[in-house]
């Protein structure tokens, strides 16, 4: 019984300490008193802790904070040089790979491509391999300072012990990325799916921040999704729920890269919208996976002079808006984020014309409550997202410091 009452207390601690952890990192810089409320402790469990959390080097006091006339408060964050983490988006043409701290600035940045027509694991895994070394020697940090990788690859990830892609649209098969990676780097790895990846970016730091049930959608060369409902995200039975783009549109219609008939890919997907185009201005030569963006940009900077561009974001604007009516209509999501490459562009251009559509398909009342916007994060979303795995990781207070740490650096302390 004792042993079953150590073991209470202690998993109590872990899990407030993850509590704080979370909120510092999040929210912070901010005071004891702020850490106490926005994660439900009392006075005395967040001293504690905090003061375990600093000893640990984790956070670090950064300067005082005025408490109207009484004491002055110390305002804490997390140390960003506690440790790094890397993250990486694995392309279906390139490989982004970048080094952040744990306070998640860019430390170093590695962007390599391939020129083969399809996308090979060994290839991809050799170049993400070869990305890694790199910005760990541009960075100078010491290997065992990083806490983990986060991999985002394209397809369906099995996290059945070492995980395990289903990438049915590039060919790939049961590709065991993480037991691949782990034999060419020693360090801890964690891979998920690429919209998953930029729909835990956008909830900790973008356009899904502070929304409960929200879905987050990347658009490129595929379609996917990351979708929030309660605060958590969902992954359904074998962690492939959100595979948007493989959604019939039009029974019977376009043959997609799946191998199946009128899946929104095929119509929304940028080599749809490519091949598209040039089957309207008579080209024989549809846009390979490498040009792409240049040609997306150029079938919309050219729409209002060029009738073939203009039927092309004509047709987009009316199955990508179905498309989020669909997933408004099933969810109920208070917001929708539209993000990739493809969906930035989209964006910028075509918004409130997506909207406009997705209203005509979807039910009054759930779209009615419903914020359909553009992603806040950038191009690096998805590497960042990646990067954020390793972090979730040590702030749910599964992992532990870099062990054997060369030297404890200074804490960090504001300019």
């Amino acid at each position: 019984m004792a042993g079953s009452n150590a073991t209470t207390v202690r998993d109590l601690r872990r899990s407030n300490r993850s509590r704080a952890l979370w909120q510092v990192f999040l929210g912070g810089p901010m005071t004891r008193q702020e850490i106490g409320v926005l994660a439900g402790l009392s006075p005395a469990t967040v001293s504690n802790l905090v003061a375990d959390l600093v000893s640990d080097g984790i956070i670090s006091e950064v300067g005082l904070e005025d408490s109207n006339g009484g004491r002055p408060r110390g305002v804490l964050q997390v140390n960003p040089e506690y440790g790094y983490v890397i993250g990486v988006d694995v392309g279906e043409t390139e490989f982004l790979v970048e080094l952040f701290d744990l306070g998640l600035a860019m430390r170093a940045r590695h962007l390599s491509g391939t020129d083969m027509a399809v996308l090979d694991p060994t290839d991809a895994v050799t170049h993400v391999a070869e990305g890694i070394r790199s910005v760990i020697g541009q960075a100078g940090v010491d290997e065992r300072a990083i806490l983990g990788v986060g991999v985002a690859v394209p397809g369906l990830v099995e996290h059945t012990g070492h995980a395990i892609v289903h990438g049915q649209s590039v060919g790939w098969d049961a590709v065991p990325v993480e037991s691949m990676l782990r034999e060419m780097i020693d360090l801890p790895v964690l891979v998920d799916n690429g919209a998953k990846t930029l729909g835990q970016a956008e909830r900790w730091f973008g356009a899904a921040r502070g929304s409960d049930n929200a879905i987050i959608v990347l658009l490129g060369m595929g379609l996917g999704t990351c979708i929030v409902s309660d605060g958590e995200v969902y992954r359904g039975a074998t962690s492939s729920a959100g595979e948007w783009g493989h959604t019939s549109v039009v029974v019977g219609g376009r043959r997609c890269r799946c191998g199946a008939n009128g899946c929104l890919e095929a119509y929304v997907g940028a080599a749809a919208i490519a091949a598209r185009y040039a089957e309207l201005a008579g080209g024989n030569h549809p846009a390979g996976p490498g040009n792409l963006e240049g040609t997306v940009a150029t079938i919309i900077a050219s729409s209002e002079r060029n009738p073939a561009a203009a039927q092309v974001l004509d047709e987009v604007v009316t199955y990508l808006g179905a498309g989020i009516a669909n997933l408004v209509n099933l969810f109920n999501p208070e917001r929708v984020v539209v993000g990739g490459w493809l969906g930035r562009a989209l964006s910028d251009a075509l918004l409130p014309r997506i909207i406009e559509a997705a209203g005509t398909h979807a039910l009054r009342l759930p779209f009615s409550g419903v914020r359909i916007v553009k992603a806040e994060l950038g191009q690096d979303a998805v590497a960042l997202g990646g990067a954020t795995l390793p972090i979730a990781k040590l702030l749910n207070a599964e992992a532990t410091a870099p062990p054997e740490r060369p030297e404890r650096r200074p804490a960090y302390t504001t300019p």
